[in-house]
This record gives C-alpha cells, sequence and structure tokens, in this order.
C-alpha cells in the first residue's frame, strides 16, 4: 500500500476535475523537479563513485547537492568532478530553473486571475447598484408626475 501523502499527491497529479490548471501545473512541475533531484542524485554518486577527490560520495550528501543545484543556491560545499557528473549537474540546473519557473508562473497566474474575479465582482455589484437606483429614480419621476398630475387637476376644479 501507499502512505496516505504519496496516494494524495498522485491522486492530485492525476485529477482533472476540482483543480485548477495552476494547481495541476504546479503539483506536476513539483513532481517532475523531486523525481529530477532524486535520480539525479543517485546517478550524480554513480558517475562520482571511485574518483579522487570527489565529494559526492553518498546518496544524503547527493541529495542536499541536488536540492542546492535546482535551486541554484549551489553552496559549492559538493560539486561534481567528472563530466558525468557535470552533464547531471547541468540538467539539474535547467530542470530546477524551469519547474522553479512554471510553479512560480502558476501561482501569480492564479493570483492574477483571483484579483480579476474580485473585480469582476466589484464591478457586476456596481452595476446592479447603479441598476437598482435607475428604477428607483424612475419609480419616483412616476410618483412625482401623477402627484403633478393631481395638483393640476384640484387646481382646475372650481373651489366651491
Amino acid at each position: 500500500m501507499l502512505p496516505g501523502f504519496l496516494t494524495k499527491a498522485i491522486n492530485l497529479l492525476l485529477d482533472r476535475k476540482g483543480h485548477s490548471l495552476h494547481s495541476r501545473t504546479a503539483a506536476w512541475a513539483t513532481g517532475v523537479l523531486i523525481a529530477t533531484m532524486l535520480v539525479g542524485s543517485w546517478a550524480v554518486v554513480i558517475a562520482e563513485r571511485g574518483t579522487a577527490g570527489a565529494t559526492l560520495t553518498s546518496y544524503p550528501r547527493a541529495v542536499w547537492w541536488s536540492v542546492e543545484t535546482a535551486t541554484t543556491v549551489g553552496y559549492g560545499d559538493f560539486y561534481p568532478l567528472t563530466e558525468w557528473g557535470r552533464i547531471i549537474a547541468a540538467v539539474m540546473m535547467v530542470v530546477g530553473i524551469t519547474t522553479y519557473g512554471m510553479v512560480t508562473a502558476a501561482l501569480a497566474t492564479w493570483f492574477v486571475g483571483r484579483e480579476n474575479a474580485r473585480r469582476h465582482r466589484l464591478a457586476d455589484a456596481a452595476d446592479h447598484t447603479h441598476h437598482v437606483c435607475e428604477v428607483a429614480a424612475q419609480v419616483l419621476h412616476e410618483r412625482f408626475d401623477r402627484m403633478e398630475r393631481l395638483l393640476a387637476e384640484a387646481d382646475r376644479k372650481p373651489r366651491g
């Protein structure tokens, strides 16, 4: 059986209903990034194995290195020495920059969409208020017209 968190994450990624394109994009990008970091960590340990002076000699170190590399922090405490290790690092950098960009864009689009929806609600409320005011003004004009007619009729009748 899959752990509850993993099950929920997979359902979120595969669910097409109930979630916006923004949340699905962010979830897919995050999933791709995590998978790339985990596979890249494993691959760089394999590539660096047996190399003199290699700093990426264990999987936990390689995972930390992959987080640094994908986020473009790059403290310099761990780095690949082999050609294959550097190729893996380049892939990690590109995937990291791309996926963080996608998540950022999805979040920004979500915020802009919420603001646009708020503005549309305010505009609709203003239109409704304007319509109510127009109807009220029309009703008042009709009452004033009726009162003027009644007063005019009263003035025309002989007093007596």
